[in-house]
């Protein structure tokens, strides 16, 4: 799959004449508990060429393949792939976006190119928010815990829709940085040993195995545990207040080096 990938996204490149910076895996497989079946959630950044740019119309700022945009090679029914332009992007990172930020932490990387990437890696520290990152993970798992987790039955699959985020959660308010992909680091690192965490490892590995779709007994002791830590997590997240620098001058200076290495053209910096 991996060399498909790699001709998906030169392809891409062909036909849309971008050129492709960075692309990852981002889903179920770069958390570490994919099934048989899952798809290749493969996300990329991208840049156009320097005239794209120099217009005065806003222009299309998302690639998805194969939902809304064609491609002239046939893909892999479980592969689906979209990207982010460049600007688009860097204005995510300066909101310290935390999907981006998962992208440039994801351990499986199908393609790289140029420095912005490695550049972007140098700064996340500086730009990082953990407001921002908190509220984006407690509010997935709140939404998630109400809709999916209070029937007397559920989907093993959809535990790890909130477990991940309040793990993620966790991670930030302990040590106040960007928290990794993989769910089996946070969980190591987060639970501690007994019961809560020998039901959310025997769930991972029946998930595993490919029992994610299957309903379940709802279990207690993991419910009980989200409950009480997306309560004390709203709380705890209300305090926080931190004067972050805006790296705006930085992030366009990044933007122009990136045309530039990309492009060769000689732009004013």
């Amino acid at each position: 799959m991996r060399e498909h990938i790699i001709e998906v996204v030169k392809q891409i490149e062909k036909d849309n004449c971008v050129k492709i910076l960075f692309a990852c895996e981002s889903g179920s497989r770069a958390w570490g508990f994919p099934s048989k079946d899952s798809d290749y959630d493969v996300r990329f950044i991208y840049i156009h060429n320097p005239n794209w740019y120099l217009s005065i119309d806003q222009k299309k700022d998302v690639i998805e393949i194969p939902t809304r945009d064609p491609i002239s090679i046939p893909i892999h029914p479980l592969l689906d792939i979209s990207g982010w332009e460049l600007t688009k992007a860097l204005r995510l990172f300066r909101k310290s976006n935390p999907p981006l930020l998962e992208w440039l932490k994801s351990s499986i990387v199908y393609y790289k190119s140029y420095s912005t990437i490695d550049k972007m890696r140098e700064l996340d520290k500086s730009i990082f928010s953990p407001t921002s990152c908190l509220y984006h993970y407690l509010n997935m798992a709140k939404g998630n815990f109400r809709d999916y987790l209070q029937g007397n039955e559920v989907r093993i699959k959809k535990y790890f829709y909130v477990l991940r985020p309040i793990l993620a959660a966790k991670w930030i308010e302990k040590y106040n940085t960007i928290p990794p992909m993989e769910f089996q680091s946070l969980l190591e690192d987060i639970l501690q040993p007994g019961e809560l965490k020998e039901s959310v490892s025997k769930l991972l590995k029946r998930k595993i195995a490919g029992e994610e779709l299957s309903f379940d007994t709802r279990v207690d002791i993991i419910n009980e545990y989200l409950n009480k830590t997306i309560e004390h997590l709203e709380t705890y997240t209300k305090g926080i207040k931190l004067d972050i620098p805006d790296p705006t001058l930085e992030l366009d200076k990044l933007f122009r080096s990136t045309l530039k290495e990309v492009w060769n053209e000689e732009l004013t910096e």
